[in-house]
């Protein structure tokens, strides 16, 4: 069917709009499924069907395409680190809608080259899923959590058999009265791994169901915890934890700051550190989300896990007249193979790190792209922690326009 038909098929109730694949190619499809929309809300979605890539590849990623959300790219770099995984000095897109973020976090690398760059590394990989089980009550609570830790092998066995890549590394008990709670942990390597781990545990569940009293309620029951603040992904880690740091010496901190190492030392514990305690944050910084926000968004990662990638918690402190600054986040949840890094405006990203695809040994790729947001996001709390403390926040964007 061409375009007009599919349009006249859905205005006549013979198809709805998700039905409209089965019938034409894919960028048929979104032509007509926009030009319905766009005649029901009076208006044009000329540039939203601009897109440079066939519609049967985002097939995998969108139900019911009209076209693309074009959200400007910029880049960062290029990032002088020393990381375990990261290769050379790349640069890394940024995609965002905020105008100064890739002025001020590329102020902040450049600050960071000019000491001789960051170093940076991934101190542990594991992507969690735990699902909620019941039991009659505690006796049968405490019967399973000892079941569980006394055959982890086992589980790991059924997990491990979904796969070709994930790898068991962990389950934890947590008992809340009838409720049994397991939080598997896996080592995905250059997946994000959501749903390799959703499977695998999905199989090791039916072991414990027939090894133990317990009855799985949700394969999920949010102690994971996915797409939702959690202390407990700040204190275990969820996906890639991974730390950036850097010395800057004075003479660079006045060059590219405009202020001194004792300044930003203070507004990091008076902003970062006591203000964010006051207000029951569980990010304790200045804006690391920005950074990794805009790093998911240019490289296909799941953007709404940036709740957990704003886990983080930035240090500075003034060692013999120089900055020290880190920054730790504990939860960055990052792939390289499978979701949305396989669209081709996301791939082409990916390769401007080198990280497109799978790794060499495998998992390499994603622990450098968690290294290089890293890297970047630490830019990013220099540049506005050195904004804040010389007075210059506000004059910034007003020179910029912004």
């Amino acid at each position: 069917m061409d375009t007009d038909a599919l349009v006249d098929a859905v205005r006549d109730g013979e198809l709805r709009l998700h039905e409209l694949e089965a019938h034409a190619d894919a960028d048929t499809a979104a032509a007509a499924r926009r030009r319905i929309v766009a005649d029901a809300a009076d208006t044009s979605l000329e540039t939203v069907g601009e897109y440079a890539f066939p519609a049967d590849d985002a097939e995998p990623n969108i139900e019911n395409m009209v076209g693309a959300a074009q959200v400007p790219m910029g880049v960062v770099g290029p990032l002088a680190v020393d990381g375990d995984a990261i290769d050379g000095e790349p640069y890394l897109p940024l995609a965002t809608t905020e105008g100064a973020l890739v002025a001020s976090v590329n102020r902040g690398c450049a600050s960071m080259t000019a000491a001789g760059g960051a170093t940076a590394r991934v101190l542990k990989n594991a992507m969690t899923r735990a699902p909620v089980f019941r039991v009659a009550g505690v006796a049968e609570a405490s019967e399973t959590a000892a079941w569980v830790r006394d055959n982890v092998e086992s589980l790991a066995s059924a997990a491990e058999a979904t796969t070709s890549h994930g790898e068991l590394r962990d389950v934890t008990p947590y008992v809340v009265g009838d409720n049994v709670f397991l939080r598997f942990a896996y080592d995905t390597k250059d997946a994000m791994g959501m749903n390799m781990a959703t499977i695998a545990t999905e199989a090791a569940c039916e072991v414990v169901e027939a090894e133990t009293p317990a009855e799985l309620v949700a394969l999920s029951g949010n102690l994971c915890s996915d797409k939702k603040p959690a202390a407990v992904n700040s204190v275990e880690g969820r996906g890639r934890t991974v730390a950036a740091d850097v010395v800057l010496p004075g003479s660079v901190v006045e060059e590219y700051f405009g202020t001194t190492p004792a300044a930003i030392a203070e507004a990091n514990t008076r902003k970062n550190l006591v203000g964010s305690a006051k207000a029951g944050s569980l990010g304790f910084n200045a804006h690391a989300a920005n950074t990794v926000a805009a790093a998911f968004l240019a490289t296909g990662q799941d953007i709404a896990q940036v709740v957990e990638g704003a886990n983080a918690i930035t240090t500075a402190d003034v060692r013999d007249g120089d900055l020290y600054a880190s920054l730790t986040l504990a939860s960055l949840e990052v792939g390289t193979v499978g979701g949305g890094t396989k669209l081709p405006t996301q791939a082409e990203a990916l390769d401007v790190v080198g990280v497109r695809g799978g790794g060499d040994p495998a998992g390499s790729n994603a622990d450098a792209l968690a290294e290089a947001i890293a890297t970047a996001a630490l830019g990013g709390e220099l540049s506005l922690l050195g904004a804040l403390a010389s007075n210059h926040l506000a004059s910034a964007h007003e020179e910029l326009g912004r």
